[in-house]
C-alpha cells in the first residue's frame, strides 16, 4: 500500500478547502433548492428569503459534502477517480480539518435557516445533510447496491427546503418535484457507474443491481430513466405549471429515455458517457422550466401567465 505524502505543516491551501465542499454538487443542490423556491413563492416575489435559502443551503451542503470527504477517505483513495482527491493526497493536514469545519458549516447553515427564515426549513436542509452523510456514506455506501437509491433523497431534500422557504409548508406540487429528483438520481449515477464500472468494482463498491452483469444494468438505467416521464406528468398533474413550463419538463424526460435507450441492447463506455452527461444538463432544464414557470405566472413575459 503507497504511503501517504508529507501533510503540510501550515492552514490548508484555500483551493483545497474549496475542492472539498464540491463545489459543484453544492451549486447544484442550491439551484434545485431556488427550483422548489420558485414553484411555491408568492407575489410579490421575496428575493431577500431566496437569498437567505440559498446561503443557508451552500453551507449546509459545503459542510454535508466536507464530511463526506472525511468519512470516504480511505475509499477514495483507492479509486482512480478519487485519489487525488485533498485528503487520500494529505494536502489539507490533520484530515480533521474536514470533519470540524463540516461539522461548523453543516450547523450553521442549518441553525440559520430556522432562524432566519422557518424550523421546516431549517428540518428540511437537515433531512438532506443526514440522508448524505449518515444514511448513504456511513450506512448505505459499502454495503448495499440501493445505496444510490435511497441516497437519493439527499437531493430531493432542497425542492421541500425551497417551498418550506417560500410558503412554510411542502406543498403538493413540491412533494412531486422532490420525487421527481429521487427518480433521476439513479440514472445520472448509475450511468457514471457503467462508465467506470473497473474502478468501482476494484474499490469493492457494491453499485448498479449486479456490477458483474453490465447488459443487466444497462437495461435498468433505461428503465429508471424512463420512470421521469411519469414522475414529470405527477408534477404536470398537480396543475402548477403553465404550459411552455409543461413542454420543457416534459421534453427534458424524453430526451433522458432517447439518451439511455441504447443501453438497453448494447453497453459501451461511450453510451454511458452520453447517459451520464445528458443527466446533468437535465436537470438545470428542469429548474429552468420551474423558474420560468414561475415568471409566466407573475406575468413576467409579455404574452403569457
Amino acid at each position: 500500500m503507497e504511503e501517504r505524502p508529507a501533510a503540510p505543516s501550515g492552514p490548508p491551501a484555500w483551493r483545497d478547502l474549496l475542492t472539498l465542499t464540491k463545489p459543484g454538487i453544492t451549486l447544484l443542490i442550491v439551484l434545485v433548492a431556488v427550483g422548489g423556491f420558485a414553484l411555491s413563492a408568492p407575489h410579490p416575489f421575496p428575493w431577500l428569503r431566496l437569498a437567505i435559502l440559498a446561503g443557508t443551503g451552500a453551507s449546509a451542503s459545503a459542510g454535508a459534502a466536507m464530511l463526506n470527504h472525511y468519512f470516504d477517505r480511505d475509499l477514495d483513495a483507492r479509486m482512480h477517480r478519487t485519489r487525488g482527491r485533498p485528503l487520500p493526497a494529505n494536502r489539507v493536514g490533520p484530515d480533521e480539518w474536514a470533519l470540524g469545519l463540516g461539522l461548523l458549516l453543516s450547523g450553521a447553515g442549518i441553525a440559520a435557516a430556522g432562524l432566519l427564515l422557518n424550523p421546516l426549513t431549517a428540518f428540511s436542509i437537515f433531512l438532506g445533510g443526514f440522508t448524505y452523510v449518515v444514511v448513504y456514506t456511513l450506512w448505505l455506501k459499502r454495503r448495499s447496491s440501493w445505496n444510490i437509491v435511497i441516497g437519493g433523497f439527499a437531493g430531493s431534500a432542497p425542492v421541500l427546503a425551497g417551498t418550506a422557504a417560500a410558503v412554510g409548508t411542502w406543498t403538493p406540487a413540491a412533494l412531486a418535484v422532490a420525487a421527481l429528483v429521487f427518480l433521476w438520481t439513479p440514472p445520472h449515477f448509475w450511468s457514471l457507474a457503467l462508465l467506470l464500472r473497473n474502478d468501482y468494482r476494484s474499490a469493492g463498491l457494491p453499485m448498479l443491481p449486479d456490477m458483474e452483469d453490465p447488459a443487466r444494468s444497462g437495461r435498468v438505467v433505461v428503465v429508471s430513466a424512463a420512470l421521469l416521464f411519469p414522475a414529470t406528468l405527477i408534477v404536470v398533474l398537480t396543475g402548477v405549471l403553465t404550459l411552455p413550463a409543461v413542454v420543457v419538463l416534459l421534453a427534458a424526460a424524453v430526451g433522458f429515455v432517447v439518451v439511455t435507450a441504447p443501453l438497453w441492447t448494447a453497453v459501451t463506455p461511450k453510451i454511458a458517457r452520453r447517459g451520464f452527461i445528458y443527466s446533468g444538463p437535465y436537470l438545470l432544464v428542469v429548474i429552468g422550466g420551474l423558474v420560468l414557470n414561475a415568471a409566466l405566472r407573475a406575468g413576467g413575459i409579455p404574452g403569457f401567465g
